[in-house]
């Protein structure tokens, strides 16, 4: 289940106005108590308290905006939208909860009827997520995470600043290959073993900095190097539909972004969230001590090794075989059962089912958006605010802040559908290389640093409670704005001859 995070009650000094900062113990939840003085008269304002009563405000305000050319579904879409944000964010309620809250709502105030609206929980993602999970349940279990974070941290170091390397690269040089979800999956139960090996005790209390660094890390680092190919993300399989780019083409300008973008969060991470221990005791001693414990791999750790290895090999050669990523994680999940690796006791325990109704909620949103002709009619007037002769780099910002802003809450491939024919003809329509727009909001597209709900892998890294929302958003909000002027100096420069 997600639980929410301990909250903390701010207080900075300003001239009369005091903001409170203090634990409070048992429940977690992303709130604050504000106390402003003026002239002796205080204000409490609970955000948790403040939430609901804010974001039905909010709504009844956006729909009293008036908005020509969008039908009444689309815009109570963009009303609840607003609505499951301010929800979202203050945690006015469990993030579980507020996605159940969406479902009857879209039918009570005409955005769709209720089986339209619960087909998000039949998005391929979702059965991804659970497949990614029960498999790294089954790495767990086994003791297979265990050896493995031995072995790479034997290889590369035992240094908090190694550890955090290990992580980032490691998530995303797999995830150039695979699926961010799974890559991440993969390697969270050996990321859940390398924090307490240096010494953090108590993760889930979020007092400590490394453990957030290398959580959030491990997701950021799956999603900067789904860049590195065209089969990394979906969007950039949607991009190069359209745009035809050679595979080798696209590793060209995808790698070297990519591999930019990872040493940043590597180090980003570790100066947002300094790390609290030193590394290791006894450093490669230790190590080596612990691997020799462990003696030779069981029959289990080789079982869930093969299967692993083959599952891995479903995805990657997935172009070949014709079976979805979506259906492999599936397949990976049922042969650890049917080789007894795992029950269905170690599943129920393993699967984060909050994180799974949560997410599932923030993709019947999304459609919601998308069905009603919302997500469209948003996109077309921001584009129409540009004018009739935009500069190639305006055109390329405004496009890729768009879709940053819209995927924090929306599937990134449904976002990728909208925006994606839009680049193309607006680059074919200046003369332009015609993957000068599509490759960058592609990119964009898969920006997702900022929320949970932006994408699964961020919603796990939450679903651990070593870190918060406010966490999250600190350290992914300048990665966002990097991420955005990265990409357009490389498609101005490196990528140009590889994207007509």
């Amino acid at each position: 289940m997600i639980n929410h995070y301990k909250s903390s009650i701010y207080y900075i000094n300003f001239t009369k106005l005091s903001v409170k900062i203090k634990r409070v113990e048992g429940k977690h939840c992303f709130s604050g108590t504000l106390n402003q003085r003026f002239g002796g008269f205080k204000t409490n304002i609970n955000l948790k308290v403040l939430g609901f009563p804010l974001a039905i405000l909010l709504f009844i305000v956006i729909m009293l905006i008036p908005t020509p050319g969008l039908s009444y579904s689309g815009h109570a879409a963009l009303a609840l939208l607003i609505f499951a944000i301010i929800m979202w964010v203050t945690e006015a309620l469990h993030l579980a909860v507020t996605s159940l809250l969406l479902l009857f709502v879209q039918p009570l105030i005409g955005i769709t009827d209720f089986n339209s609206a619960v087909v998000g929980f039949a998005n391929g993602i979702i059965f991804l997520m659970i497949g990614g999970f029960i498999i790294a349940e089954a790495i767990r279990k086994s003791g297979l995470a265990q050896r493995l974070t031995y072995s790479m941290l034997n290889k590369f170091g035992t240094t908090p600043d190694r550890g955090l390397f290990v992580v980032v690269f490691s998530t995303g040089l797999l995830s150039a290959w695979i699926e961010n979800v799974v890559a991440y999956a993969m390697l969270l139960p050996i990321i859940k073993e390398i924090i307490p090996l240096m010494g953090v005790k108590n993760p889930e209390d979020g007092g400590s900095n490394f453990a957030k660094a290398m959580v959030i890390g491990g997701s950021f680092g799956s999603l900067a190097g789904g860049f590195g190919t065209e089969i990394g993300t979906a969007p950039n399989l949607m991009a190069a539909a359209y745009t035809n780019i050679p595979f080798v083409n696209w590793m060209v300008f995808g790698f070297p972004l990519a591999i930019i973008l990872l040493v940043i969060i590597w180090k980003w991470l570790g100066f947002v969230y300094k790390p609290e221990i030193k590394g290791i005791l006894g450093g490669m001693e230790t190590i080596a001590a612990k691997k020799a414990e462990l003696g030779p791999m069981s029959r289990m750790e080789k079982l869930t090794l093969i299967i692993l290895l083959f599952t891995i090999g479903l995805w990657v050669t997935g172009n070949y075989t014709g079976i979805n990523s979506y259906s492999v994680a599936l397949i990976g999940a049922v042969l650890l059962f049917a080789f007894r690796v795992i029950d269905w006791q170690d599943a129920q325990t393993g699967v984060d089912w909050g994180l799974i109704i949560f997410f599932g909620g923030a993709l019947s949103l999304g459609a919601a958006l998308l069905n009603s002709g919302a997500a469209p009619w948003l996109v077309n007037n921001i584009i129409g605010l540009m004018g009739s002769t935009p500069s190639t780099v305006v055109i390329m910002i405004i496009l890729m802040i768009i879709a940053v802003t819209i995927t924090q809450v929306m599937s990134n491939i449904a976002l990728a559908a909208i925006l994606v024919p839009l680049s193309v003809t607006l680059a074919q329509a200046q003369g332009q290389p015609i993957g000068i727009y599509a490759v960058p909001v592609a990119i964009a597209c898969s920006l997702s640093f900022m929320l949970p709900m932006a994408d699964p892998t961020v919603a796990m890294a939450y679903g651990t409670k070593y870190i918060n929302i406010k966490e999250i958003f600190k350290a992914g909000f300048p990665l966002v704005i990097i991420g955005i002027i990265i990409t357009i100096i490389m498609m101005l420069t490196l990528a140009q001859p590889f994207i007509g």
